[in-house]
């Protein structure tokens, strides 16, 4: 049977010459009002949205009146006319049809269906979006969103959102959505009705809520995203986990959607996939190439959080140079092996390392300044030179006349500056997903860098003034050429992934070069080795250690 509802504004108080327009959403058929529906100006961030009882104002004072506005609930055909004549029908009634419901059973047996899940799964309580409306009015009515990608027909059973921390004593109203795809960014919302929910506290279970929508009979193929808006003002805030390289979605109220590069909201989804669908590819999974080359590895993030690695009292130290406080720490006897880490990383992240490599090395595991523990005070640019420099002066400061260096990403990128600039003071030397110059890391990477490089500059806060400087170097450095690769006098490791962010081209290139070094490369692993493949690393590396050149 086919329903038609109507829907209807009662504007209240309105002349030629008001700005802020107020009234009450109504069903007209069953004179009741509408709650939770969003009224906008199309491509920007002026909106608001009605409350429980269908009331809402909003003030039109700065709009163009050329400009479209938009009134839209799921279920109902959308609304829109210019804001100029919006404002003078102040009689105006606007009708808005339901959309027709064209129910078709499905029938597929159940042998045919296979249950996947998808989306990002992290549950880091480090790594967050926060919803806080007392310290963000103004963009507390923003929308953030997931992409998938469904490369068969599947039926969303459940969405699941990872919540971090949740404080507030009232309900939360957060309005769920489902986008297609237009030009790689969210269009249009498929849901034929609302999915509008009243989260409590209670309703979080093992740091995840659970939305069950099987019996809402939502099927996707192709590209769609799942977006998710909180509706009402509260008291308190709320954390969602969220994974770091990921890419999500967000915008404000009708504003266009951007892409956010530094991190995208724990969303995931658990679905029916229909195995004997048309295409015959069993594999799902985001369709971006960042999320193939840096998978979610916040579990490993999570598991160092529980280790002492980075904030042991008992072995570590500081040593303060003129601009710079670097902090490190000490484990077992032997050979000097220095540890470093990557971009933005610290010493923990090679928790899986040193148990295994302190039992026959003297491992010393820095945080390179300005990251981890270690402090910078200068405002100059970083430079992996510069990175090296504090490693001599490390070593110098603990009577170490020759070293060992183990380097993870920007790690190696310092290991082979300090190989060139300081060659009789290093022995062995390990890189791991390093690089001799930028055009060596895939483009789509780089293109991210740049992203989060926009949206910091746009945001110009002191707060983010590091966080440009470790981006600007990962972007314009190193500049090691082949002349200089031809140069490096000591043994050298060179390891990468064979799903790695840098070229698997430019690492062989980079072994190549070097005249005495070695080239492995990692089956099914990414740019996270020391994380991914940590026993097979730790064998690796020991092994090379007690070579003899």
């Amino acid at each position: 049977m086919k329903i038609f509802h109507t829907l209807f504004f009662l504007i209240s108080a309105v002349t030629l010459k008001a700005q802020v327009i107020s009234g009450t959403v109504i069903a007209k058929n069953e004179n009741q009002p509408i709650p939770y529906v969003k009224i906008g100006i199309e491509k920007n961030s002026t909106g608001t949205i009605s409350d429980e009882k269908g009331n809402f104002s909003i003030d039109l004072s700065q709009v163009d009146p050329q400009q479209i506005i938009k009134i839209e609930v799921p279920g109902y055909y959308l609304y829109q006319e210019t804001v100029q004549r919006f404002k003078q029908n102040h009689q105006q009634k606007i009708f808005l049809t339901e959309k027709t419901k064209n129910i078709k059973e499905i029938t597929i047996k159940p042998k045919k269906l296979i249950d996947k899940n998808w989306g990002v799964n992290t549950k880091t309580k480090s790594v967050i979006y926060s919803v806080n409306p007392e310290l963000d009015k103004k963009n507390f009515l923003g929308e953030t969103a997931l992409e998938f990608n469904a490369k068969k027909r599947s039926k969303i059973k459940n969405i699941n959102l990872n919540i971090a921390s949740y404080v507030s004593a009232q309900p939360v109203l957060m309005r769920y959505s489902i986008y297609s795809e237009k030009n790689g960014f969210p269009d249009k919302n498929i849901l034929e009705e609302e999915i509008t929910v009243a989260l409590t506290e209670d309703m979080i279970k093992d740091g995840t809520y659970t939305l069950d929508v099987n019996n809402r009979n939502i099927w996707i193929q192709g590209k769609f995203f799942v977006g998710i808006q909180f509706l009402k003002d509260f008291e308190g805030r709320i954390k969602i986990s969220a994974a770091l390289f990921r890419t999500g979605f967000i915008r404000e109220f009708y504003g266009d959607w951007k892409k956010m590069t530094i991190a995208a909201p724990a969303i995931n989804i658990d679905v029916k996939m229909d195995k004997n669908a048309s295409n015959n590819q069993d594999k799902n999974e985001f369709s971006d190439a960042e999320d193939f080359l840096i998978p979610d590895v916040s579990k490993y993030a999570e598991e160092s959080e529980h280790t002492d690695y980075g904030r042991n009292i008992s072995t570590g130290n500081t040593f303060k140079l003129k601009d710079a406080e670097l902090y490190y720490e000490v484990y077992g006897e032997g050979e000097p092996l220095v540890l470093l880490h990557g971009n933005s990383g610290s010493i923990k992240d090679f928790y899986q390392q040193i148990p295994a490599l302190s039992k026959q090395y003297k491992v010393i595991a820095l945080d390179t300044r300005g990251q981890g523990k270690s402090l910078d005070t200068s405002k100059r640019d970083y430079t992996y030179k510069l990175f090296a420099d504090d490693v001599k002066a490390l070593a110098d400061h603990l009577k170490m006349n020759k070293i060992n260096i183990a380097g993870w990403s920007d790690g190696g990128n310092t290991g082979l500056e300090f190989a060139l600039k300081y060659p009789d003071s290093l022995d062995k030397l390990i890189i791991i997903g390093a690089n001799a110059f930028p055009e060596g890391v895939e483009k789509k990477i780089t293109d991210n860098f740049i992203n989060q490089m926009d949206q910091l500059k746009q945001l110009n806060v002191p707060e983010s003034f590091n966080e440009r400087r470790l981006l600007k170097i990962m972007l314009t450095e190193p500049r090691i050429s082949q002349k200089e690769l031809n140069k490096i006098k000591s043994a050298v490791l060179v390891i990468a992934g064979d799903r790695d962010v840098i070229k698997k081209e430019h690492t062989e290139f980079m072994a190549k070069q070097i005249p005495f070094a070695e080239l492995k490369i990692y089956k099914d692993a990414s740019h996270m080795i020391p994380f991914e493949k940590a026993d097979q690393l730790n064998t690796d590396m020991l092994g090379f250690l007690e070579k003899t050149k």
